[in-house]
């Protein structure tokens, strides 16, 4: 009895922990799911138009049945249809129109017609097979986008765009298909815009969801075309072609080359693809020209397209990344007016960040506009921080620690405001806010621990959290090491290795790298690459012979007449 008691309490206790991990995912993931439920209810939508709409019995094409022909199926009437004016031809429920084995007559043809017609007719065996394949279909999506390594934060930007997309196409290719200019596989090819959505998907999210989206977006075609090869392969060939074109340019303008480029490519996929199948080239001439123009207007269309979506959508883009790396803008002029040791420090902590991504495969672009943008904070209140303070005058030195801490920490939650009121990108105001973790600001808390014993150093800590992607750490290293590598004296190169490998050890302690990627590896790699760069930086100078110190200079002119004056008296 006991035994059963206990069996039963485990079991109860199994459910509880399964309900409770469903619990906590639903929790964390609601908007995906969300989405997903959504985007299906939409596509099952289309799916029914598309399938009330189209000349299907039982699952079958009209085109598949002629008089005279062997049924090799039964086909049985679900519904009653009536005569009209345009068709007599009367029609019983549970009616057998055509029989197994037995030539179709034109009767049963006749009432298969009036079936595949009928708008009160759905083929719901056809309907439920496409619902079926679209399920799966956002099963794989919704696995693949949960669980490949995208190495960045994902927004629910993203997907939306994506099934926005996938929708386009796929009610494109479905309702175009039933006009008889579009009705032949290959001519359905013309008309399908997954090129124009691969190339802006590419450009404005990464390679990574590109890819997942061409899969996703073929094999709708293949379902939106009624299983037909060849516009899924000429889809899949054309999206791979765009996203392989689009992800090496760094130009608005190189969208014109790569739409010339992926037209000359749709050709040839065309005529592959027709030899394949050892179809004739007979009306193939319009197909050709359809296909070229549909390459050169989807990378015409993405150049139209990219500027409105970047702005709306505020993705960090290479295109958007090039023109706010730019800097002669606004902000930057300001910087070098009011904190002109900020803005020669954020130079070097981009410079050194950029190096840094390079070498462990993160992007680079990123680091460096984060470089510049990540002290934007400290414009306002410049004069606070040691790098502006070029009389020697410390503010601070007025000031109690608890009240300078609060100072400098602002600069964080200030370069955030800024940031959002620029409307930057939130991959480059993640950077901001991560760029000091919630690290303490060790300075003054030992300055205010001397005053005040009971001081806790959360008191004393910046506001932000640790870094949670590759870049934004690169960045936080940088400009630590930046920092106080300019109070080191004689800084060779082995003692800026040894002083660099400090400051990152004390990054790593404090818990400052734990919620980003980075590997021991990449660690390795930052720090030789900050060494490389710092040693050229701080490399010595020869002396010449003639070369004085101003200082020493000025001492020895002013002796010098100094002991003229005495001895003139």
């Amino acid at each position: 009895m006991k035994a059963k008691n206990v069996n039963k309490g485990e079991k109860n206790s199994i459910k509880a922990n399964i309900f409770a991990i469903l619990g906590d995912y639903i929790k964390k993931h609601y908007q995906y799911l969300l989405l997903f439920l959504i985007s299906f209810l939409a596509v099952s939508a289309l799916n029914f138009v598309k399938v009330s709409t189209t000349e299907t019995v039982a699952n079958y094409s009209l085109d598949e049945f002629e008089i005279g022909q062997i049924a090799d199926r039964t086909i049985i009437s679900s519904k009653t249809i009536l005569p009209d004016d345009v068709d007599t031809v009367s029609i019983q429920a549970g009616e057998k129109i055509i029989k197994k084995g037995f030539p179709i007559t034109e009767d049963g043809y006749a009432k298969l017609k009036k079936m595949a017609a009928s708008p009160t007719y759905i083929d719901y065996r056809a309907f439920a097979d496409s619902e079926l394949f679209l399920f799966l279909l956002g099963i794989l999506w919704y696995t693949l986008f949960s669980f490949l390594p995208f190495k960045r934060k994902l927004q629910i930007k993203e997907p939306i765009f994506q099934v926005i997309c996938f929708l386009l196409v796929y009610s494109v290719t479905a309702f175009f298909r039933k006009l008889g200019v579009f009705s032949d596989p290959y001519s359905v090819c013309i008309i399908i815009p997954s090129a124009l959505c691969i190339m802006l998907t590419t450009i404005l999210f990464g390679q990574t969801s590109a890819v997942i989206l061409s899969l996703i977006m073929s094999l709708g075609v293949l379902c939106a075309t009624e299983w037909e090869l060849v516009p899924f392969l000429f889809t899949l060939a054309a999206t791979f072609c765009a996203h392989g074109i689009v992800r090496k340019i760094d130009n608005r303008l190189d969208l014109i080359f790569a739409a010339i480029m992926l037209s000359v490519s749709n050709f040839v996929f065309i005529l592959i693809l027709t030899v394949i199948f050892n179809d004739t080239f007979t009306d193939m001439g319009k197909i050709f020209g359809g296909v070229i123009a549909n390459g050169f207007l989807s990378g015409a269309m993405a150049l139209g397209f990219l500027t409105p979506l970047e702005y709306m959508l505020n993705t960090a883009s290479v295109f958007r990344l090039m023109d706010l790396s730019d800097t002669n803008s606004p902000i930057f002029k300001q910087m070098q007016i009011q904190a002109n040791g900020t803005y020669n420090h954020s130079i070097m902590v981009s410079q050194l960040a950029e190096s840094a991504c390079r070498e462990i495969g993160a992007n680079a672009l990123l680091a460096r506009v984060g470089g510049y943008y990540h002290d934007i904070g400290k414009i306002d209140q410049s004069e606070y921080f040691v790098e502006n303070q070029f009389d020697h005058e410390n503010k601070h030195d007025e000031l109690n620690p608890t009240l300078s801490a609060s100072i400098i920490k602002s600069h964080v939650k200030k370069g955030v405001e800024k940031a959002h009121q620029m409307h930057l990108p939130q991959d480059v105001i993640d950077i901001i806010s991560e760029h000091h973790g919630n690290s303490v600001i060790s300075y003054f808390y030992k300055e205010g621990k001397e005053k005040d014993p009971t001081l806790m150093p959360e008191d004393f800590s910046y506001p932000g959290n640790p870094p949670t992607s590759k870049e934004s750490a690169v960045v936080m290293l940088a400009d630590t090491v930046e920092a106080a590598c300019k109070t080191l004296d004689n800084p060779t190169s082995i003692r800026l290795e040894k002083f660099i490998t400090v400051l990152i050890n004390q990054k790593v302690e404090n818990k400052q790298l734990d919620n980003c990627d980075l590997t021991f590896r990449d660690i390795s790699k930052i720090k030789e690459s900050f060494v490389h760069l710092l040693t050229g930086f701080y490399h010595n100078r020869i002396k010449y012979q003639n070369q004085q110190d101003p200082e020493k200079e000025n001492k020895e002119a002013k002796d010098s007449k100094e002991a003229k004056e005495s001895k003139e008296k």
